[in-house]
């Protein structure tokens, strides 16, 4: 498998390049924004490791750029902005993961391997799990409600397909960390009530019944009333 790395640090390209080469990855470094998306973009790419504060194009940018036109291909992002507000930007702009700077090398090859299981999936014939109105297609990884689409991103689409697959189940913030995401991200997790909130506005906002409920002291469930 092939890997590109968009890193301008020289000491963190030679920890991550060595310790991959050494798992049997091919490894492809790029050390600015702009040859990074000139690389992800000509070549296909098992997974992208990217910096955000990259010369040329920062990461964020280059993240959106790269899912927009290659959705399949997972994206880790390096950073050592540990804030939610910046993991929750990070994941807006389509990372599938955030690790934050200084990091083991052991953590990140553990993340590496959890997303080339979840992309290598062979292709499934449709399959659809309805609850109320609301129909979720997990091949297509298609939303609708009331024959409405619903547009969400692809971590808010996650969850939802977490919430749903646990359909009336009672999900701590944890277990939804740790579902959604594979990770804990050490910054509590109030990161899972922003998604939450964001999938509520596109799900239940202009429809009823709503089907997202808060669990007072325990997390979140998906069900009808």
């Amino acid at each position: 498998m092939n890997l590109l790395i968009v890193e301008d640090e020289p000491n963190v390209v030679s920890v991550i390049s060595r310790g991959l080469t050494e798992e049997g990855f091919e490894v492809s470094i790029a050390p600015d924004g702009l040859i990074g998306k000139q690389m992800a973009l000509s070549n296909d790419f098992s997974l992208i490791i990217l910096d955000i504060m990259l010369p040329g194009i920062n990461g964020l940018e280059l993240c959106k750029i790269i899912k927009e036109q290659k959705p399949n291909t997972p994206v880790i992002m390096l950073t050592a902005l540990g804030t939610t507000e910046n993991v929750v930007t990070g994941l807006d702009n389509g990372a599938d993961d955030y690790l934050i700077k200084p990091f083991k090398f052991a953590e990140l090859f553990a993340r590496i391997r959890t997303l080339l299981r979840r992309y290598s999936g062979a292709a499934v014939s449709d399959q659809i799990i309805q609850i109320a109105d609301l129909k979720i297609n997990l091949s297509a990884k298609t939303v609708q409600r009331n024959n409405t689409d619903i547009t969400l991103t692809a971590t808010e689409y996650r969850l939802l397909e977490f919430m749903a697959k646990n359909k009336s189940k009672i999900l701590s913030r944890i277990d939804i960390l740790e579902s959604v995401w594979d990770i804990d991200f050490n910054l509590g997790t109030n990161v899972v009530d922003v998604y939450v909130n964001y999938l509520r506005k596109k799900i239940d906002k202009n429809f009823e019944p709503k089907l997202i409920r808060t669990a007072v002291g325990l997390g979140y469930v998906l069900k009808e009333q």
